[in-house]
């Protein structure tokens, strides 16, 4: 692997790769909302959906430690370009299927599998390459545009989907899916991804456990920092409870609402997070303690939860929606400069790997008990003369069909802030800006000492 001196001047390469691969994220989006219009017309069964959400997950948390090892064992930039060329083919094999005639819906599992494969080996190269392409300071603004680009996902694909499948049918949205890649590749091919200098070692390429060496390297790396192991697992209790009520959103608003209330809802979740990410990235974020801001936005957000558990109306709810989604994007993009800040260049791929196969874990994990837990748990506790019903909590939140959802609401907003008034608490993760020094050095100019960099003792 080539090494280029870490020496990010702006962040005009960024920018072109992130416009690049938004188009293409548009693009996978407009095919993935057409298929599910088509798997549903084949099937007319809910089922097919959930397995193809498992087929989207599966290789995202078992290929994790394997795609962060290649990260830094080769170039990033062409990891990239050949993930996005495979998942480029995937979809235009799609395109033949259906213009033959001849797509079925083991083929849509089949190319959902593969697109997340792709997706996996993809999603740490670019990750780490963007330690590499911006400055020190401006890192928690990229973490902002990225999530202003979630944002803008989850508002457009929906609005255009709708439209291009009615106008130019399934065909012509997995055409114009195909045609974004060529966004995404081309605006690899226009920029220079430095490769990190290495600082630690990794196993040979020519062992055969070494992939599993380095997974086992990245989880180490954690456990050695406690401050970081720390707030892994904060942000995966985080993911839990969030994923545990988010996925019931849709059931808490129909069960007294309509279709049009719940796309209101979803319509002021989506502004949230475009605006939180308009803020932090035009903002930055505090340049010192930006774990306390992590741990207060997360803090925050669970407001937004027990707002929308309280009562069932479409405008607490909604109102609720939009302070959860309004701080998460603010937390998400300070995390991520916090652990770009800490973690050398050259070993992100495996340590981010192991944060994103812990994250792609728990988000499953949650959205199987939620059902369960709200069917026969929660709503009979809240039914009509149910054994919550006649309680202060029934007196409360009310009583009848929705309302034990809405109890789940309140106790993961509960839930939420317990855990982070315990992490704040803990002055290994309150604390870890301060006790893992930084692994990359600042800009000239911007204060610090570049030599502060070189006291990161690399993990045995």
């Amino acid at each position: 692997m080539e090494n280029d001196d870490y020496a990010p001047k702006n962040m005009k390469a960024f920018f072109i790769i992130w416009i690049g691969q938004l188009i293409s994220i548009i693009g996978s989006g407009l095919t993935g909302f057409g298929l599910s219009i088509w798997i549903y017309s084949q099937t007319g069964k809910a089922t097919p959906f959930a397995l193809n959400a498992l087929f989207f997950s599966l290789p995202r948390i078992l290929l994790s430690p394997a795609a962060g090892s290649i990260a830094d064992r080769y170039n990033r930039r062409r990891i990239m370009i050949l993930a996005d060329s495979a998942a480029a083919l995937t979809t235009l094999g799609a395109a033949i299927l259906l213009f033959s005639g001849n797509l079925c819906v083991w083929h849509i599992y089949l190319i959902t599998f593969l697109s997340a494969v792709f997706g996996s080996f993809q999603e740490p190269a670019y990750q780490a390459s963007i330690t590499m392409l911006v400055p020190k300071k401006d890192l928690a603004r990229a973490g902002g545009i990225q999530q202003m680009g979630g944002a803008a996902q989850s508002i457009l694909i929906p609005i255009l989907a709708g439209m291009l499948y009615a106008v130019i049918g399934l065909r012509g949205v997995v055409l114009v899916d195909f045609a974004t890649f060529f966004f995404a590749i081309g605006a690899l091919l226009l920029v220079h991804i430095p490769q990190p200098k290495r600082t630690t070692q990794v196993a040979s390429e020519g062992q055969k456990d070494s992939m599993w060496r380095d997974a086992v390297f990245g989880w180490n790396y954690l456990r050695e920092r406690p401050g970081l192991f720390g707030l892994l697992w904060y942000y995966a209790v985080v993911n839990f409870f969030l994923s545990l009520s988010g996925v019931l959103l849709g059931p808490l608003i129909l069960s007294f609402g309509t279709e049009v209330e719940l796309g209101i809802a979803r319509m002021a979740g989506g502004a949230a997070m475009l605006v939180g990410g308009l803020v932090v990235g035009s903002w930055g974020g505090p340049k010192r303690r930006r774990i306390w801001g992590v741990i207060v936005a997360i803090a925050l957000s669970s407001l937004g939860y027990l707002l929308a558990g309280l009562r069932a109306s479409i405008y607490a709810i909604a109102a609720g929606e939009f302070v959860v989604l309004f701080f998460i994007p603010i937390s998400a993009a300070l995390s991520q400069a916090v652990w770009q800040t800490k973690v050398p260049p050259d070993i992100q791929g495996r340590v981010f790997s192991i944060r994103a196969m812990v994250a792609w874990s728990i988000i499953p994990t949650a959205n199987l008990v939620a059902g369960p837990l709200a069917d026969r748990v929660c709503e009979p506790l809240m039914a009509e003369g149910g054994a919550l019903a006649d309680t202060l909590v029934g007196s409360i939140i009310g009583t009848g069909t929705g309302r034990g959802i809405g109890l789940m609401f309140i106790t993961s907003a509960i839930f939420l802030l317990i855990t982070s008034l315990v992490v704040f608490t803990s002055p290994r993760v309150r604390n870890l800006e301060e006790e893992i020094p930084d692994a990359i050095p600042d800009e000239p100019g911007q204060g610090e000492s570049a030599t502060r960099s070189e006291a990161l003792v690399s993990p045995s």
